[in-house]
């Protein structure tokens, strides 16, 4: 097996892991079996983290479309009432 040092970790590379054989190793079969509920559960993050990501953009877009729209407004307002 190859290990990739400074990349991201990706469902495929879980999923393609190829480790050496022992005599007395671990069950190639549950090893896989684990591998792949960990793919599976790693592919589901970045779905989310993706998610995440677009929606922080949309709101950034949104606040700073807001701010130059009524930001101007908001000052002109604090000057005219005194505090």
């Amino acid at each position: 097996m190859i290990y990739l040092t400074g990349e991201r970790l990706h469902p495929h590379d879980l999923r393609s892991a190829v480790f050496d054989t022992r005599w007395r190793g671990l069950d190639p079969d549950q090893v896989l079996d684990y591998l792949h509920r960990v793919a599976d559960e790693l592919e589901r993050l970045h779905r989310e983290l993706t998610t995440a990501n677009t929606e922080a953009e949309r709101t950034r877009q949104a606040l700073r479309q807001w701010q130059s729209r009524y930001g101007s407004c908001q000052h002109a307002r604090n000057s005219r009432w005194p505090r």
